[in-house]
Protein backbone atom coordinates (compact mmCIF):
# COMPACT_ATOMS: atom_id res chain seq x y z
CA UNK A 1 0.00 0.00 0.00
CA UNK A 2 1.56 3.23 -0.98
CA UNK A 3 1.33 6.58 1.05
CA UNK A 4 -0.92 9.18 0.29
CA UNK A 5 0.41 12.39 -1.25
CA UNK A 6 0.91 15.29 0.24
CA UNK A 7 -0.46 18.28 -0.33
CA UNK A 8 1.33 21.82 -0.85
CA UNK A 9 0.98 25.30 -1.83
CA UNK A 10 3.94 26.89 -3.96
CA UNK A 11 4.85 29.59 -6.17
CA UNK A 12 6.89 29.34 -9.38
CA UNK A 13 10.28 30.32 -10.03
CA UNK A 14 11.30 29.75 -13.50
CA UNK A 15 9.93 27.46 -16.51
CA UNK A 16 12.65 24.82 -16.97
CA UNK A 17 11.39 22.68 -19.53
CA UNK A 18 7.97 22.32 -21.30
CA UNK A 19 6.30 20.43 -18.23
CA UNK A 20 9.15 21.50 -15.80
CA UNK A 21 9.39 24.54 -13.11
CA UNK A 22 11.08 25.22 -10.21
CA UNK A 23 9.39 26.44 -7.15
CA UNK A 24 9.43 27.20 -3.48
CA UNK A 25 7.30 25.95 -0.63
CA UNK A 26 5.62 28.15 1.89
CA UNK A 27 8.56 27.25 4.55
CA UNK A 28 11.01 28.35 1.73
CA UNK A 29 12.77 25.06 0.17
CA UNK A 30 13.31 24.98 -3.27
CA UNK A 31 11.52 21.96 -5.46
CA UNK A 32 11.27 20.73 -9.05
CA UNK A 33 7.78 20.93 -9.96
CA UNK A 34 6.25 19.27 -13.13
CA UNK A 35 2.82 19.08 -14.33
CA UNK A 36 0.31 16.13 -13.44
CA UNK A 37 -0.90 14.43 -16.75
CA UNK A 38 -4.74 15.84 -16.80
CA UNK A 39 -2.76 19.67 -17.41
CA UNK A 40 -0.15 18.50 -19.19
CA UNK A 41 -2.65 16.84 -21.94
CA UNK A 42 -4.96 20.34 -21.34
CA UNK A 43 -1.29 22.10 -22.64
CA UNK A 44 -1.33 24.42 -19.44
CA UNK A 45 1.31 26.91 -19.60
CA UNK A 46 1.49 28.53 -16.42
CA UNK A 47 3.66 32.05 -15.24
CA UNK A 48 6.05 32.23 -13.40
CA UNK A 49 4.99 34.18 -10.39
CA UNK A 50 1.77 32.21 -9.97
CA UNK A 51 0.93 30.09 -7.18
CA UNK A 52 -0.05 26.42 -7.52
CA UNK A 53 -1.38 23.67 -6.27
CA UNK A 54 1.50 20.53 -5.63
CA UNK A 55 1.67 17.21 -4.51
CA UNK A 56 4.47 16.06 -2.76
CA UNK A 57 5.51 12.49 -2.01
CA UNK A 58 6.48 11.38 1.52
CA UNK A 59 9.12 9.44 0.26
CA UNK A 60 10.86 12.14 -1.90
CA UNK A 61 10.45 15.97 -1.40
CA UNK A 62 12.67 17.62 -4.00
CA UNK A 63 10.12 16.43 -6.72
CA UNK A 64 6.27 17.96 -6.47
CA UNK A 65 3.67 17.60 -9.36
CA UNK A 66 1.78 20.64 -9.88
CA UNK A 67 -2.26 19.75 -9.87
CA UNK A 68 -3.47 23.19 -10.49
CA UNK A 69 -3.51 26.96 -9.29
CA UNK A 70 -4.13 28.14 -5.82
CA UNK A 71 -7.45 29.48 -4.66
CA UNK A 72 -5.61 32.18 -3.49
CA UNK A 73 -2.99 33.24 -6.37
CA UNK A 74 -5.67 35.71 -8.30
CA UNK A 75 -5.23 37.86 -5.00
CA UNK A 76 -1.78 37.38 -5.26
CA UNK A 77 -0.90 38.67 -8.39
CA UNK A 78 -3.46 41.01 -8.45
CA UNK A 79 -1.78 42.44 -5.20
CA UNK A 80 1.51 42.39 -6.89
CA UNK A 81 0.50 44.39 -9.92
CA UNK A 82 -0.98 47.19 -7.81
CA UNK A 83 2.29 47.69 -6.02
CA UNK A 84 3.89 48.06 -9.63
Amino acid sequence: MTDPPIPAEGLLLEHIGPILYRATLPNGKAVIAHLSKPLTDAGAVFETGTRVQMELTPYDFDIARITGIAATSATYLASDQATA
